[in-house]
């Protein structure tokens, strides 16, 4: 099963955190901090209560799509040729 959950919409960080539970904390932050500095990502503050932060791919992030969708195509095939055993992809 291929776990898509930025590229499915906006994510609450907690939502990540649940998604992604192999990551620490630290390591989350870090990652969407570099994509965001990077210009793939941005970070929306909601002030509701309680204020929470959302993140969602920008339009170079979403320019990405075809690019990962066929590198995990030809991982997908490859493993398969090859008998190789390959966990789903974690994609922010």
């Amino acid at each position: 099963m291929r776990r898509t959950h930025i590229k499915e919409g906006p994510r609450r960080f907690s939502e990540l955190q649940r998604l992604v539970p192999d990551i620490s904390d630290k390591m989350l932050t870090q990652r969407l901090q570099r994509l965001e500095t990077e210009g793939l990502v941005t970070r929306t503050v909601v002030k509701d209560r309680p204020a929470h932060v959302v993140y969602d791919l920008t339009d170079a992030g979403n320019s990405l799509r075809p690019v990962l969708d066929a590198l995990y195509q030809w991982g997908r095939s490859w493993a398969a040729e090859t008998g190789v055993t390959v966990e789903p992809p974690v994609v922010l």
